[in-house]
């Protein structure tokens, strides 16, 4: 797992686009000043309730954070198969971090679980997958408004892209999910 203090190098990093290309006519770096980490919670659960769209980021079975969520574009019931655009329910872990993906950061649901594969092999269906936790899209498709009052993924778990940085930087690799209805 990666120390919170090198997750905030690695964005730090990401965040700094090139906009010459000449090294000697970079500006030169000015001292910024650092929050520290020392302070910031252990997160050793993700609680997700679909019908409040919130996220809960638990330390110790108290909640540390909230965060307001979108879901997917079928949000009532659990995800069953590929293109049926729900978010699943269960419990679940996140099992791999996208700092390049098609959203401001991603980090992959480790659905479909057990339960999940044995109900869409018995109905013969897809179950899908690639569900994530992730910002807005990089390059957006509607007015920022849009994202903001409705549903509009595919079945991922949405959140603004401030809340995606916290919660990057706050929760652990492999971290539990548990997404309730």
């Amino acid at each position: 797992m990666k120390s919170i203090s090198g997750r905030l190098l690695v964005l730090a990093a990401l965040a700094i686009t090139p906009f010459v290309t000449q090294a000697d006519t970079l500006p030169q770096a000015s001292h910024v000043a650092m929050r520290s980490t020392e302070n910031l919670p252990v997160i050793d659960k993700i609680v997700v309730h679909k019908a409040d769209r919130k996220l809960e980021l638990m330390q110790h079975g108290t909640i540390v954070r909230t965060y307001k969520v979108a879901l997917g574009l079928n949000p009532v019931g659990t995800k069953e198969r590929s293109g049926d655009f729900r978010t699943p329910e269960g419990s679940y872990r996140l099992i791999r971090r996208n700092p390049r993906s098609d959203f401001f950061l991603s980090m992959q649901v480790s659905y479909p679980n057990e339960t999940d594969l044995k109900h869409a092999k018995r109905n013969h269906w897809d179950t899908g997958g690639s569900i994530m936790i992730h910002g807005l899209p990089n390059q957006l498709k509607h007015d920022p408004s849009y994202y903001e009052s409705r549903d509009w993924t595919d079945g991922c778990i949405a959140v603004s892209n401030s809340d995606m940085l916290e919660i990057w930087l706050l929760v652990p690799d492999n971290a539990p999910i548990e997404i309730l209805p």
